[in-house]
């Protein structure tokens, strides 16, 4: 057991020194010497448990991708025992947005992967393949506040999730840019919800 826990170490310290070398200047030109200095281990080490430098740079990915979703989870978490599903869809949009250090850090890693797979065919297709999990999530909540009688069955859930995810990924761009505030973001995200759930039962 102590040597699966000092492998899983030892593969979040490589993650780790991907990221800050993204947030820093990118991922087009990264090297694996380079990643290696970064985490203070040696080249040889790093190949042992990553591979190549697209395994690496997908694998430090996938890691990032565990982290958000163990964070989501907890804020979720704090809403309650049993919140409506305004409250938790709300929650889960509101992950998508650089609202404290930790997501802005995340985020900002996440803008240097989108260049970096703009530029490199075999890893764009890699995300695009990807299923779209978030949009399929929301549009469950949304379903199930239908169910509930708190979104209307006019509604497509699947049309609108894809809308809202979409909405949330470009503000999430304006926030890191500085053209809009974290305050102006969720204003917004809550704008966009008030059309989709009634007023009358919100969660």
């Amino acid at each position: 057991m102590p040597r699966q826990v000092d492998h899983d170490r030892r593969r979040r310290q490589i993650a780790e020194a991907v990221w800050r070398l993204a947030t820093r200047g990118g991922l087009e030109d990264v090297t694996l010497r380079q990643v290696a200095a970064e985490a203070g281990v040696s080249a040889r080490l790093l190949q042992y448990y990553f591979g190549t430098r697209d395994q690496l740079l997908l694998g430090a990915l996938e890691i990032l991708n565990d982290d958000a979703e163990e964070r989501a989870r907890e804020r979720l978490a704090m809403l309650g025992e049993a919140p409506g599903m305004h409250a938790v869809v709300r929650g889960v949009l509101l992950e998508l947005l650089p609202l404290d250090a930790e997501r802005r850090n995340r985020h900002l890693v996440y803008a240097a992967y989108f260049v970096r797979f703009l530029a490199d065919p075999a890893l764009a297709r890699v995300a695009r393949d990807a299923p779209h999990a978030l949009e399929n999530l929301v549009a469950g909540l949304i379903a199930r506040g239908q169910e509930l009688g708190q979104v209307s069955r006019d509604i497509d859930a699947a049309a609108e999730a894809a809308f809202l995810v979409a909405g949330a990924d470009g503000i999430q761009a304006a926030v890191l840019l500085g053209q809009r505030t974290p305050e102006e973001a969720v204003a917004l995200v809550d704008h966009q919800l008030a059309r989709v759930f009634t007023a009358t039962i919100r969660g």
